[in-house]
């Protein structure tokens, strides 16, 4: 598992938090499997003394699941792997941050731009 994982930040941006609306990447060993999901709530677990968490998903499969996890911080933002069933899982919030600095050298950042339509009264 940890050869998935170590491969897996290479290629996918990811988030160190998740947060309710977050999509998560869940990778699993045996069935081996990567899918997307969905945060759709996360619910602090008052019986338990320990901080636990209910997080419900929309897993982004064919079809499409909504599934209920009860897991701890550290397993929901990727630092600890955990397993259910016996089988080890990993789930991890991914960035979809787009935003591009502009190049210093881009002589249209310089030029203040016109509007390409006039007003005419």
């Amino acid at each position: 598992m940890e050869k998935i994982i170590s491969d897996l930040q290479k290629i996918v941006p990811f988030k160190d938090t998740v947060e309710t609306g977050d999509i998560v990447l869940i990778a699993a060993k045996k069935p081996q499997m990567l899918v997307y999901g969905l945060v759709s709530d996360m619910v602090r677990d008052d019986t338990k003394r320990d901080e636990w968490y209910h997080v419900s998903l929309h897993l982004l499969s064919l079809p499409p699941r909504k599934v209920t996890w009860i897991l701890r911080p550290e397993q929901m933002s990727g630092q600890e792997v955990f397993t259910m069933d016996g089988e080890e899982r990993f789930m991890k919030a991914v960035t979809f941050d787009t935003k591009k600095p502009p190049k210093k050298d881009d002589p249209r950042q310089d030029k203040k731009s016109k509007a390409s339509l006039r007003r005419i009264k």
